[in-house]
């Protein structure tokens, strides 16, 4: 990667980066001392280095899985970038999740185009990255809701919902149909449609059901891999409630991250997790902790991750971006 390349880092991005990172540390911080100090930390040491091992063992899971996904969605959209590159380049975006704008994203853009990734190719594959990290979501706290007999009903209308709207994105004539349709109006609403329809096409070979399939299953078993570290760590802090409620609890705060519209989920993903494990009986010091400690072995290791492989990039170590 050349030195320009890097420099983009060097700017705003980099002063949110740190930013971010300082309100972070401030609210965890806070939000400890709220569920009692020195209970958090006791319960910070019965997770213990084995556990804290396997969290993150999780974690690079979810992290690796996702990563063989995004080459498959380059493969698809017609470029084939050699595993090490890419792999430095994905990581990279990690370093930006917390900053605002999706910048890490943007970032990973910048940097595909030395590939010569143009940038509506490297946005269709993040907008099929992320629409497949919502649908794995979204099942994961449907998966969840089947505990309760009462909710099942929902669920199958709701899980037949996702199997429809993904047919309807992978479909050209529908799509084709809303863009003239959008083209005979005006205004700033369809002025939007109309952007939205053409970077639905451009993602549509992404969408097609063979690769839909596998990328949801993907998805599901790389965010459910951290659902399973979540869980773990309940049972470590006592607190055994079941994989299909630690399941939901960690997937529904997921989603509350997501429609927050912060950086990283930050504060909305918190709230939930907490909020949901008390009523749940938790104790608010071990809910505390339980909520810190899955988010700074999920979100901040790959915060971590990915400074690491901006930093190897940087001095010139292996192959350059």
């Amino acid at each position: 990667m050349s030195t320009a390349s890097v420099t983009h880092v060097d700017g705003w991005r980099l002063k949110a980066l740190v930013l971010s990172v300082a309100v972070a540390t401030v609210g965890y911080l806070a939000f400890s001392l709220c569920g009692g100090w020195e209970e958090v930390v006791a319960a910070f040491v019965q997770i213990s280095i084995t556990g804290t091992a396997a969290a993150l063992a999780m974690s690079l899971v979810n992290y690796g899985l996702r990563f063989a996904r995004w080459q498959l969605y380059l493969s698809r959209l017609g470029h084939k970038i050699n595993v090490l590159p890419s792999a430095r380049i994905y990581l990279a975006g990690f370093a930006l999740t917390t900053t605002p704008g999706k910048a890490g994203e943007a970032f990973r853009g910048l940097l595909l185009k030395h590939h010569g990734v143009p940038y509506p190719t490297s946005f269709a594959a993040f907008f099929s990255e992320r629409l497949s990290d919502l649908v794995a979501i979204v099942i994961l706290a449907l998966i969840g809701l089947t505990q309760y007999p009462e909710a099942r009903g929902l669920v199958l209308v709701a899980i037949a919902g996702i199997v429809v709207a993904l047919t309807c994105l992978s479909s050209r004539r529908l799509l084709d149909r809303i863009h003239h349709w959008t083209l005979q109006r005006e205004g700033k609403l369809f002025n939007i449609l109309q952007h939205l329809v053409m970077m639905l096409n451009d993602a549509r070979r992404c969408h097609s059901p063979g690769l839909l399939s596998v990328a949801t299953v993907i998805s599901i078993i790389a965010w459910g891999a951290e659902a399973l570290a979540f869980h773990w760590v309940l049972q470590w802090l006592g607190a055994d409630l079941g994989m299909s409620f630690a399941i939901f609890v960690y997937a529904l705060s997921m989603l509350a991250g997501a429609l927050s519209f912060m950086p990283g989920g930050l504060g909305g993903a918190e709230a939930v997790m907490v909020s949901l494990l008390t009523l749940k009986g938790i104790p608010m010091p071990a809910a505390v902790a339980a909520t810190v400690f899955i988010r700074l072995a999920t979100l901040w290791f790959a915060v971590v991750i990915g400074l690491v492989a901006l930093i190897q990039s940087r001095h010139g170590e292996g192959e350059p971006i």
